[in-house]
């Protein structure tokens, strides 16, 4: 430990200057996706502005329980089937996955595909289960 500090003492520009690329590389992916929002922050965006909820997630968690009147389109099958997204194109969009792992690449190809309000929200499902917002579930 102690060779490490005596390191970033005396190289403290490389240090710094590491921890600002690294920062900024984190950042700069986080934008690419889209902005995160809270399960309640989603909730207003949807219910003001019109938007959706599309459930990226496997068709066995689905059917567990998902958000109601949410879109499923598995992440697995997004690029193929994003001409069932278009009508959507203009509103905001938010991707629920199971713990908000994978909303980021969903993210990253719907912005890749002219999806301007695309937004993630944070802890998936697993957050909005631990808030005990209300879900249905498919037999």
């Amino acid at each position: 430990m102690d060779l490490f500090l005596e390191f970033v003492s005396q190289q403290w520009i490389l240090v710094t200057a590491l921890s600002v690329v690294v920062f900024m590389l984190f950042f700069h992916e986080s934008r690419k996706s889209g902005p995160s929002l809270s399960p309640q922050q989603a909730i207003t965006m949807v219910n003001a502005q019109g938007g959706l909820f599309l459930d990226i997630r496997d068709a066995g968690d689905y059917k567990q329980g998902h958000i109601v009147d949410a879109l499923h389109l598995p992440a697995a099958k997004l690029a193929s089937r994003m001409a069932e997204l278009e009508k959507y194109k203009n509103s905001p969009i938010v991707l629920v996955c199971k713990m908000g792992q994978q909303a980021s690449a969903a993210g990253k190809t719907l912005k890749a595909n002219g999806f301007e309000h695309v937004y993630k929200m944070t802890g998936g499902m697993m957050e909005w289960g631990n808030l005990q917002l209300p879900t249905i579930s498919k037999s």
